[in-house]
């Protein structure tokens, strides 16, 4: 076994009391502590470590955006095809249905925003059950049925 070499330092009190309390808390001498703590801070080893921790985890944030961003994306393109399929395909209503009609539209709006809320509380969301594999893809038939006008649902 090598001798090892005593080595005096002066630490802070507050550095001190942290060390005395974490060593009695791991159950071991204080210079073994504080042999594994200066050999860490002197490994090269460890600024890599790190920096590959902080690069794994920016990888993951930036998943994480891109997938976000993907979904606002399906998000405005499904409302917007909605909204376009909805204007071609529902006739103007006469002036003298028009209190009738508005009567009828607040009624079906607050059914909507209903159904909304109760949606959002169970969790479940429609674009959880569409499938992002841009592989397996739509079929270009069904496609480009929905965009020429004909039945989406």
């Amino acid at each position: 076994m090598v001798k090892k070499i005593q080595l005096s330092v002066y630490l802070d009190p507050q550095t001190f009391r942290t060390l005395d309390v974490f060593a009695e808390r791991r159950g071991q001498p204080k210079s073994l502590v504080a042999e594994a703590a200066i050999a860490s801070f002197l490994s090269p080893d460890d600024s890599d470590r790190r920096e590959a921790a902080v690069a794994k985890r920016l990888d993951r944030i930036a998943r994480l955006l891109e997938r976000l961003e993907r979904n606002d994306s399906i998000t405005l393109e499904t409302l917007a095809l909605f909204i376009r399929f909805w204007l071609t395909s529902v006739p103007a209503l006469p002036e003298q249905s028009s209190p009738a009609a508005r009567a009828k539209g607040a009624e079906r709006y607050d059914r909507f925003v209903e159904a909304l809320g109760r949606r959002l509380s169970s969790g479940s969301t429609v674009l959880k059950e569409v499938s992002f594999d841009l592989n397996a893809g739509i079929p270009e038939v069904s496609r480009s049925t929905v965009g020429a006008g004909g039945s989406c649902c």
